[in-house]
């Protein structure tokens, strides 16, 4: 096979038009398992291919951008940053972005191996091509640029190679190039920060990470909103939040939710301070970030209760984190009259409302509910079943209603809601004494798509798993939901057909 493609490469180096013969190429090299590849191509003349990227014919770069990226990917990072250097540096610079796409992701292969970086340390030039793809007009291309240098935060020479070399500068200049530009080197300074508390240190003393604060109130709301994602990206680890935490940002997003009644335009940026928040909470303690920030959850109410589609999302999704933990339902739970509001606007949500408004409030409602056996205190169960029954007058009927309209999503929605409840004893006693809803539970015709039937299955699984469900259903339900559980979540019932043929 090696003596085939090397002929082939031969072949196609010779051509004016070698679109035929690289087809025949990519198929060979298609014909060969990865792991053989390396040993077959190691030694051929990869040359030929590279130097047919030099063209405008968008099916020829298609074609070798298709073949160096099968072939690279089985040589080893050491090989390729010994031997494909030039090649993939000049490709950094191509005019068609998929050829800036394949170099970069090969690249990001040499930096991720402990002995092909400390070549590609030593000489600059690969990593400031790399640091100029991050100004590509195409986002990908951007995207991964910053893909390729975030490895460098994992050693000490990687970090002092962006932050104490030519490099920095380059760094520099390339983020005055425009906004866009900006928050992509900001998005690569938050990726390096992330990885440890040493890369941050690196980052901070760079000027970079201050720079990025001092965006959250800046007097352009969008540069704002873009800068709060960031924060909140950063504050995914636990050293990115004891630094923001170090830097007053959590007081000056929580001030920046008081003043948002005060803007006019405070619509494009609130959303981000909330989930800022949200994320937080689930983090690290939700009694602690609601009780240090009360403007949070006060705001998360008040958007639970706003007309605009867009703040109600938001409060949903956030009170679905909160309420994802025991501490959270808790904190939620001593709220009150407000919270019970809240419900209350979700109950008619859930009936009435958009249909991606519904969705997202099903999923909250089902996680508000949900209580592992574990948790299962008789406070938790007296307050999950209050939440529930606040729903509605007829919470059970409510939510199977939702279930029969003719959207999958809000069928799988209401699906959920009970299965959350199923594993609770007082939900197996709402259900029973539900007329017919023990019936609906085992029909099979409701619900005919894959993720209505895994819903349905799901609650089968948690009725039969409950330790109290036998007790509480009796053998008969029982023993039905064991059977069902046992034919799986696709069976279908054999119908017999009688031969009349021939009868009177």
């Amino acid at each position: 096979m090696a003596a085939s493609i090397g002929s082939l490469l031969a072949e196609i180096s010779d051509l004016e038009n070698p679109i035929e013969e690289l087809e025949v190429l990519k198929t060979a090299l298609l014909a060969i398992p990865l792991n053989a590849l390396g040993d077959t191509v190691r030694g051929q003349r990869l040359d030929v291919i590279f130097s047919l990227l030099n063209t405008n014919d968008s099916v020829q770069i298609e074609l070798c951008v298709d073949i160096l990226g099968r072939v690279l990917q089985a040589l080893s990072p050491v090989h390729l940053v010994q031997n494909c250097r030039d090649e993939l540096k000049s490709g950094l610079t191509h005019s068609d972005d998929s050829v800036k796409i394949l170099a970069l992701t090969q690249i990001s292969r040499i930096v991720k191996h402990p002995e092909a970086v400390t070549e590609v340390l030593n000489n600059h030039d690969l990593l400031r091509g790399v640091i100029h793809c991050i100004e590509a007009e195409k986002i990908s291309v951007g995207k991964e640029a910053i893909k390729a240098l975030t490895p460098l935060s994992e050693s000490k020479p990687g970090l002092d190679a962006l932050f104490r070399s030519d490099l920095f500068k380059e760094l520099k200049d390339v983020m005055a190039t425009s906004d866009i530009v900006r928050y992509r080197i900001y998005e690569l300074v938050v990726d390096l920060s992330s990885v440890s508390a040493i890369s941050l240190g690196y980052c901070a003393n760079s000027g970079f990470l201050s720079q990025l604060l001092g965006e959250l109130t800046g007097d352009d709301v969008l540069v704002r909103a873009t800068a709060i994602e960031m924060a909140t990206s950063l504050a995914h680890s636990q050293h990115g939040r004891q630094y923001l935490a170090q830097q007053g940002i959590m007081d000056k997003i929580s001030n920046m939710i008081i003043g948002a009644d005060s803007d006019p335009f405070s619509s494009f940026y609130l959303p981000g301070l909330v989930k800022f928040f949200g994320n937080l909470a689930i983090m690290d303690s939700p009694q602690q970030v609601c009780e240090s920030y009360p403007a949070f959850q006060n705001k998360v109410f008040e958007m639970a209760l706003d007309p605009d589609p867009v703040m109600t999302g938001v409060a949903l999704d956030t009170l679905g984190v909160l309420g994802s933990t025991v501490e959270g339902k808790q904190v939620l739970g001593k709220t009150g009259e407000k919270f019970k509001s809240v419900l209350l606007r979700m109950s008619q949500l859930a009936s009435s409302g958009a249909t991606e408004l519904r969705v997202r409030c099903l999923e909250a409602i089902s996680i508000l509910l949900t209580l592992q056996t574990e948790q299962q205190t008789e406070d938790l169960l007296l307050l999950t079943e209050s939440w529930f029954r606040l729903l509605s007058d007829q919470p059970i009927d409510m939510i199977r209603n939702i279930s029969t309209q003719p959207f999958p999503e809000l069928h799988c929605g209401a699906l959920r809601i009970f299965t959350a409840i199923a594993h609770q004893p007082w939900g197996q006693k709402m259900m029973l004494s539900s007329p017919g809803f023990m019936e609906y539970v085992v029909d099979r015709s409701a619900g005919p798509t894959k993720e209505a039937k895994d819903a349905k299955f799901e609650l089968v699984g948690a009725l039969v798993g409950s330790s109290t469900a036998a007790t509480i259903l009796g053998s008969q339900h029982y023993l039905r939901l064991k059977t069902y559980l046992r034919e799986g979540p696709y069976h279908v019932t054999a119908i017999s057909i009688v031969d009349t043929e021939g009868a009177e």
